[in-house]
């Protein structure tokens, strides 16, 4: 009987801890449109600076100065903001980067219509201004181990 008790009790306690588990969210599907879209702004020095820019604006406040996810406002987040040092992000395709960019995922908010003068850059392309490309362009600075 003892033996009972206690596997009801090491059973309820894991099936009780396993609920407090935070389930995985949806992943963060990409269009097949983007997965193949090539950044049409060179990544210039040009480019790079005004993609500075954008990301102090919009992006550094969660992202952080160093691009690891952490920015003064990302430890009142549910999730840690991504980490735009890693392998598997810089491994992604541009246009995979600007659609999430561009379309937002979760606590990710969408900056389609917050980044002006850019909302055809949902359109399947990164749009007809330079911002979206210029901004791509820093984010992957964040892939070169040189970046300060």
């Amino acid at each position: 009987m003892k033996k009972i008790l206690i596997a009801a009790a090491v059973t309820l306690i894991v099936s009780t801890g396993i609920s407090f588990i935070p389930q995985q969210e949806d992943p963060w599907k990409v269009p097949e449109k983007y997965e193949k879209l090539k950044n049409p702004v060179p990544a210039d020095e040009a480019s790079i600076a005004s993609g500075k820019e954008l990301y102090d604006y919009f992006c550094l406040s969660c992202h952080g100065k160093d691009g690891k996810g952490s920015g003064k406002r990302a430890y009142k987040l549910n999730n840690t903001p991504t980490d735009f040092t890693l392998e598997v992000f810089q491994a992604q395709s541009d246009g995979a980067l600007l659609y999430k960019i561009y379309s937002g995922h979760s606590e990710m908010p969408g900056f389609k219509k917050r980044i002006p003068g850019n909302q055809d850059a949902m359109e399947g392309s990164f749009g007809k201004t330079r911002i979206p490309g210029d901004l791509v362009n820093y984010v992957r600075t964040f892939g070169h181990k040189t970046h300060h």
